[in-house]
């Protein structure tokens, strides 16, 4: 089948000469803020299809990946999931996606097809039609912020995020969290994408005496303020800490403009666990010696295409109504966070602490 605006199909040999396969959909960004994780997102995606069909497929059926571009707007990724579904026949959709993008992904969707979200998010989504995977906001924050106050005597925080719901549904939560740990929030600053002009926040950042920097940049957005903040001397004064940054960004970032530097996530490439160890020796069996960097954002396709195959197999059926009532019970067969050598789809797993080591996370911590 041809591909459709922005669709990319990717076959697999050895699903050559059947007829019958379970088509899922991994909705990505390709291009945009968003855009710096779609390398990891694929590579990991492709490997979690080619586990599941190694190990004999899904309701004895093999799988075919078809990956669509999201774009750089909700109604992008909208129009690439109706395309998806309708033009591509895919069973099930699997979105790594800014959360700008997964009420109208959802709007599409309609309850069709499952829909599994995979990144982390600021919590509260009630959509009974989402199946989320990624790690709240509450969970990512809480860690960090006990941590910076206790072991760093930090009080004073400044908070800088692109507008739309992700930064400014975390800050609302982060205000709260800081409040109650005994610290105030001097200043915030949302700003629109495609942003450079940095001198009047870092002015402001001075000017407040903060003692800690919150940056939720999405993707690509990240990369110019931190560098422009390392660049005006404030590392040596401020703390920075977020869950939204990971390999990949610190790469681009440079080791020059990662000077004390903290982050939360589930996973970090440089843990050390069972799990992770593993996920690792596959995917660099997959993919060589240089593979896309690997991340939370990225490895959460492959937590979100495994959370679905075990829903899915504990079912024994793909209905959503039916996968919504395994979440919690049903046990997934690999995942690359936790420690546990038998993992239950669907739950949170533990949040690590790590801070910046030139431009490698070294965990620290974790809860």
């Amino acid at each position: 089948m041809p591909a459709e605006r922005g669709q990319v199909c990717v076959p697999f040999a050895f699903t050559l000469g059947h007829i019958h396969m379970i088509r899922i959909g991994l909705l990505t960004s390709l291009e945009g803020p968003a855009g710096i994780w779609a390398p990891s997102a694929e590579a990991s995606a492709v490997m979690a299809i080619a586990e599941i069909n190694a190990a004999g497929g899904l309701l004895g059926q093999e799988l075919d990946l078809v990956i669509s571009n999201a774009g750089s707007t909700g109604a992008d990724a909208a129009e690439a999931a109706e395309a998806a579904m309708d033009i591509e026949r895919v069973d099930a959709i699997v979105a790594m996606v800014p959360s700008y993008a997964r009420k109208p992904v959802s709007r599409a969707v309609r309850g069709r097809v499952p829909f599994v979200y995979t990144p982390q998010f600021e919590g509260d989504e009630h959509d009974s039609g989402v199946l989320t995977v990624g790690e709240t906001s509450d969970e990512l924050l809480g860690p960090g912020i006990e941590w910076l106050s206790r072991g760093k005597g930090t009080r004073r925080y400044y908070l800088v995020g692109n507008d739309y719901v992700w930064p400014r549904a975390t800050f609302a939560k982060a205000k709260r969290m800081i409040r109650d740990a005994g610290g105030l929030v001097v200043g915030e600053s949302i700003l629109p994408f495609g942003f450079e002009d940095y001198d009047a926040i870092l002015d402001a950042i001075r000017r407040t005496r903060a003692d800690v920097v919150m940056p939720y940049l999405l993707g690509y957005e990240a990369i110019g303020f931190n560098r422009a903040f390392a660049e005006a001397g404030l590392a040596r004064h401020c703390v920075r800490f977020t869950s939204g940054i990971d390999e990949t960004i610190l790469y681009a970032i440079g080791p020059k403009a990662t000077e004390d530097f903290y982050a939360t996530s589930a996973y970090f490439s440089t843990l050390r666990s069972r799990n992770n160890d593993a996920f690792l020796e596959r995917y660099h069996d997959s993919f060589g010696d240089t593979p896309p960097p690997i991340n939370a954002f990225g490895q959460s396709c492959y937590e979100g295409i495994h959370c679905l195959a075990s829903l899915v197999t504990a079912a024994g059926a793909l209905q959503p109504p039916a996968l919504r009532r395994r979440v919690g019970r049903a046990l997934q067969s690999r995942t690359a966070r936790g420690t546990d050598v038998t993992a239950v789809a669907g739950i949170s797993r533990p949040i690590h602490l790590a801070t910046v080591e030139d431009c490698a996370f070294r965990v620290i911590g974790a809860r």
